[in-house]
């Protein structure tokens, strides 16, 4: 492909579907590759105000200097979003949303978010609400799953309620990937305990290099 600057524009495009027309507005570039000239749409800018479409087609078409969009606007803040999009899909996907409750509800959405957070960036409760608060969001998780305003006590609410329901979840996923006959082992050799009469003690040793304990 030649190293030449891509040249832009936005380009209105309408298709009849059974009588109902569509318009989308995309933005394209050409370019030349082996001789030929290619077409690429790098975006979809339906969705945009008329008036930002206009401003995007304007400063392409060279009616707005190269400057024009520093006196006009300036980005305070930019979210990270693929992260967030990649996580909180893949956990839909794996039906976590229903594992933890049939019906949608804020005490889910919260607890989803709380999972999604710790995937991302594991960090304290509290700094997590901070993480989810619009004013000092690290990411877009909190505007994705529509929590608008995030208390801290809602959260620790959010946990006790996930607890109450621990059964049922347990008893969802036993039913998904258990049939009679299965057995459950739970991995507990980076655990020490507290006793000395306990017979576990002679098995293996303190991952958690406890010298004080068994």
């Amino acid at each position: 492909m030649s190293s030449k600057r891509k040249k832009l524009r936005v380009e209105t495009v309408k298709k009849t579907v059974k009588g109902k027309v569509y318009t989308s507005v995309l933005l394209r570039c050409s370019f030349r590759k082996d001789g030929k000239v290619k077409h690429e749409t790098l975006g979809n800018l339906t969705q945009l105000p008329p008036d930002v479409i206009e401003f995007i087609q304007r400063r392409l078409s060279g009616e707005l200097a190269e400057n024009a969009p520093n006196s006009s606007f300036e980005i305070v803040r930019s979210l990270p979003h693929g992260n967030v999009m990649a996580v909180l899909q893949t956990a839909k996907q794996l039906g976590l949303e229903q594992l933890l409750a049939s019906r949608p509800c804020r005490e889910r959405d919260l607890i989803m978010a709380l999972i999604v957070a710790r995937v991302l960036s594991p960090r304290s409760k509290l700094s997590t609400n901070t993480a989810l608060s619009a004013e000092t969001a690290k990411h877009t998780l909190a505007e994705e799953l529509e929590l608008d305003e995030v208390d801290v006590h809602q959260l620790y609410a959010a946990m006790d309620w996930l607890v109450e329901r621990q059964t049922r979840i347990e008893n969802k996923l036993a039913k998904k990937h258990l049939q009679d006959g299965h057995l459950v082992l739970f991995d507990v050799s980076s655990s020490y305990y507290t006793g000395r009469k306990s017979p576990l003690i002679k098995h293996g040793y303190s991952r958690d290099h406890r010298q004080d304990r068994p």
